[in-house]
């Protein structure tokens, strides 16, 4: 079991670094938004956490426009500017093409563990 654990977190690692990759690729440009500073894009990050046999994958970006970018946004925000924005997609699409690699990848290691 414990075999089995370990190589499903280093699939998970794996899987979680390149999907934010993936999201960085797709937050450089058209039709993600485009690159002003980098510090954006620079923002996302994978981490990993195991407690007992539940492993999990967390991938996110602390920066506070990413949910505007990604969604994109109507109306006045707190400090009373108004914004059309539209949204600019890069998280969702990494995801939907991530799914179906990560659940391959995470039986291969089940498979290699055994």
């Amino acid at each position: 079991m414990e075999r089995s654990l370990v190589a499903v977190e280093a699939a998970m690692r794996h899987s979680a670094q390149a999907l934010v990759q993936d999201v960085r690729q797709r937050a450089s440009g058209r039709p993600g938004p485009r690159v002003i500073t980098g510090r954006y894009r620079a923002s996302w990050s994978s981490e990993v956490h195991r407690a007992g046999r539940v492993v999990v994958g967390d991938v996110g970006t602390s920066a506070p426009q990413g949910r505007r970018l990604e969604f994109g946004f109507v109306g006045v925000d707190s400090l009373g500017r108004h914004y059309s924005q539209r949204p600019y997609p890069h998280l969702g699409p990494a995801v939907d093409q991530a799914g179906s690699r990560l659940v391959q990848d995470l039986g291969r290691a089940v498979e290699g563990a055994l």
